[in-house]
């Protein structure tokens, strides 16, 4: 999420909160996102906090990770008791290389702490290679009812170029065993603008995912973190940098073919059929509040935000010696919750509402034909979507 995650407070052994925060909890929706840090490779472009079975140290075994998200469930439900649970969303990482089993028991355990509302949404991030038909019918019978299945591509090459491990036509054909499966709700990820990527390339990706049957799309350009492998192959002048002229006609053209296909955006780089659109990212979006399992992990609780110590081993130790694995936290003020709330909701379909930013900032959009006005509520125009961040800057100077 947005903000600055500099070395904040220290979290308390048991994790507590301030009286003020937990006063109001889940006033605007309660969510819970559930980390699984695994991977079976690192591709080039990530820099999440993921590992390999080479990277990790002892106290880390996948067989053992259910329980110790369990324990640190346990210990959340001491410092918060929302109404209900109206998402949940497992990410990583790749939490389907955890078994069915597991991860319906990660759901159980929350239900059985805080309660699922009746029509929670409850997803999981997949990797097509690390799902079958089996699995999606185990997870299915579990209560997961939404899959977000990361594609990237279609072409071959670009896959490679990605250290993507799947096969080009695995990720339509996940896709159709999820709905087979029962699942409502299926996504596929793409990852737009990578270096070599032909014009041609990116149409076919784009009639792959409507071909496959899916509601939802999310499609984001590729973005070279520091740190990262690829970085390290551009600076060296090994590979080109991507192009930010490509990455706006490739945007132009999922915006098209999405919306002749019956898509619609509802957020900058999120797509979807009627109902379709992903409720736990919505949650975010709109300053609700979320407790977040595992290493790494982020959470925020009326204005409170705080995150787990990062490596799994470091986290397992903290909860099997009953202290909370909260690393550090920090209280945010008005005008921290003021900047995050603009920089989400104007990139939202609805918009944001007029008495919330600078009046100059809005004109100055609309006059450049970035925004209109509806409704007392300033919405970006599609040319305003391929420059949302300079609006966002504009509304807060």
């Amino acid at each position: 999420m947005a903000g600055a995650l500099l070395d904040g407070e220290p979290v308390p052994a048991d994790g507590s909160l301030p009286d003020a925060a937990t006063a109001n909890i889940g006033q605007n929706g309660f969510a819970v996102y559930v980390h699984v840090p695994f991977c079976a490779s690192r591709c080039g472009y990530c820099d999440f906090n993921t590992y390999t079975a080479s990277e990790l140290g002892g106290g880390a075994s996948r067989d053992e990770y259910a329980e110790t998200v369990l324990r640190e469930l346990d210990l959340a439900a001491k410092v918060v008791q929302p109404a209900r649970v109206d998402t949940v969303f497992f990410g990583g990482g790749t939490p389907t290389l955890l078994s069915a089993g597991d991860l319906g028991r990660i759901l159980e355990g929350i239900d059985r702490v805080w309660g699922l509302s009746v029509d929670a949404e409850v997803t999981t991030e997949a990797n097509p290679e690390s799902v079958s038909p089996e699995y999606f019918r185990h997870l299915r019978n579990a209560g997961f009812n939404r899959v977000s299945l990361g594609m990237q591509s279609s072409a071959s090459h670009v896959l490679r170029f990605l250290d993507r491990v799947h096969s080009a036509g695995r990720a339509p054909e996940a896709a159709r065993e999820a709905r087979e499966a029962g699942f409502e709700h299926v996504n596929l990820d793409l990852i737009y603008g990578t270096p070599g990527e032909t014009e041609e390339d990116f149409a076919r990706s784009l009639r792959t995912v409507i071909d496959a049957g899916v509601d939802h799309v999310s499609a984001y350009a590729l973005i070279v973190e520091d740190g990262t492998r690829m970085a390290a192959r551009m600076r060296r002048g090994e590979l080109p940098y991507p192009s930010d002229d490509v990455a706006a006609d490739r945007y132009l053209a999922a915006e098209a073919a999405l919306t002749a296909a019956g898509f619609e955006w509802y957020e900058v780089s999120n797509w979807a059929k009627e109902g379709g659109a992903c409720r736990h990212n919505e949650l975010y979006w709109t300053n609700a509040d979320w407790w977040g399992l595992g290493p790494g992990a982020h959470s925020h609780v009326g204005g409170v935000r705080w995150w787990n110590v990062k490596h799994p081993s470091a986290y397992a130790k903290r909860l099997w010696e009953g202290v909370s694995p909260g690393h550090a936290r920090e209280v945010l003020t008005d005008e921290d919750r003021h900047l995050e709330d603009v920089m989400l909701r104007v990139r939202l379909r609805e918009g944001i509402a007029l008495d919330g930013v600078d009046p100059a900032g809005v004109r100055q959009a609309v006059d450049g034909g970035l925004a209109v006005v509806r409704d007392e509520r300033m919405i970006l125009t599609l040319e305003g979507r391929l420059l949302a961040d300079a609006v966002v800057r504009d509304l807060l100077t």
